[in-house]
């Protein structure tokens, strides 16, 4: 029994509302073959986004659960509300987390409700990373989420990837750790990824 709760972790995803949660839940599903399809949260067609209402709201309402499988460990993923009338319902769901996901939109940055979280999470003491989402959308700063983080939630940073290029010109990550190029195939809807060298004019920033 012990040995399989090492495999096993129970992972929330939780940010301000609008950021992009239930959106890159989806697509952490996809990528895993939990499911066949993108589902997409304007269209009602979420997985996470169960209820009528939250379909026909277009946000989370209640905290939703699915598994998925990666490099043999069963991941169990929470999706939380990013509203502040549920704020309650995200902190139920920090007292069961072995970590958790801030997801941050790049061009709103630190917003109120994703300080409230992040605050919950320090309470609990669950382990966090943070994922600036909509790198593509206009006004969108990746350096400018950073130093909000920095400043405004008290945490320490540590990158472990930068963006190519920016709003209509982002065209993929370079990977800090295995300081390479990654790309996404866009036919694939992302599911394919192709790495590289770093190029030249992004060597120094790297």
């Amino acid at each position: 029994m012990a040995e399989r709760s090492k495999a096993v972790r129970n992972i929330g995803i939780m940010a301000h509302i609008d950021a992009g949660k239930t959106t890159t839940t989806e697509r952490i599903l996809f990528y895993t073959h939990k499911s066949h399809r993108i589902g997409e949260v304007d269209e009602g067609t979420a997985t996470m986004d169960w209820m009528t209402q939250e379909q026909n709201r277009g946000i989370t309402i209640v905290s939703a659960a699915t598994t998925c499988i990666w490099n043999d460990t069963q991941i169990n993923i929470i999706d939380t509300p990013g509203h502040v009338d549920f704020t309650a319902e995200v902190e139920r769901s920090l007292r069961v987390l072995d970590g958790a996901v801030g997801v941050f939109c790049a061009v709103g940055g630190v917003e109120p409700q994703s300080e409230t979280v992040w605050r919950q999470a320090d309470h609990y003491n669950v382990p966090r990373i943070a994922y600036v989402n909509k790198m593509d959308r206009i006004g969108a700063d990746f350096y400018a989420v950073v130093e909000e983080i920095r400043e405004k939630l008290k945490a320490v940073p540590l990158p472990l990837s930068l963006p190519i290029g920016v709003e209509s010109a982002y065209e993929g990550n370079i990977d800090l750790i295995k300081m390479q190029e990654v790309h996404w195939d866009l036919d694939t809807e992302g599911a394919e990824l192709r790495f590289s060298d770093i190029r030249e004019e992004h060597r120094e920033i790297a």
